[in-house]
């Protein structure tokens, strides 16, 4: 479990552009929730005159269906570079699916990298 958090916290930390705390939990099965996951968020901050302020938010999600999605994107993204006569890591799909990536950029960058890879614009 220590290294799975240290693996989610990087790859939220990579990402951000300025150093503050963060910790990323992993999960274990818990019975009762099934197939869901519950994510808690809190952001601390300051507003006007440093006053404090603080956001909390409960994100739930069935998990199955996010993780499918995401495992057809990848066979799509392969079945084009097999086509194409493609092989080696595909940076694209890969920077927009994973976690550590070979190429880490934002996600943004990585759904833009996606679709040039798509269009065959883009080799990888």
């Amino acid at each position: 479990m220590k290294s799975k958090r240290i693996s989610k916290t990087e790859a939220v930390t990579s990402l951000t552009p300025y150093s503050v705390p963060v910790r990323i939990g992993p999960s274990d099965y818990v019975p009762f929730l099934g197939d869901k996951k519950i994510c808690y968020i809190r952001l601390d901050g300051k507003k006007f005159g440093d006053m404090p302020i603080r956001v909390e938010v409960k994100l739930s999600v069935e998990d199955s269906p996010n993780s499918a999605g995401m495992v057809i994107d990848l066979i799509r993204a392969v079945k084009l570079a097999l086509d194409r006569g493609i092989s080696g890591p595909l940076i694209s799909i890969s920077s927009y699916a994973f976690k550590h990536p070979p190429t880490q950029v934002t996600d943004h960058v990585a759904r833009q990298w996606v679709e040039e890879f798509i269009q065959g614009k883009r080799e990888r």
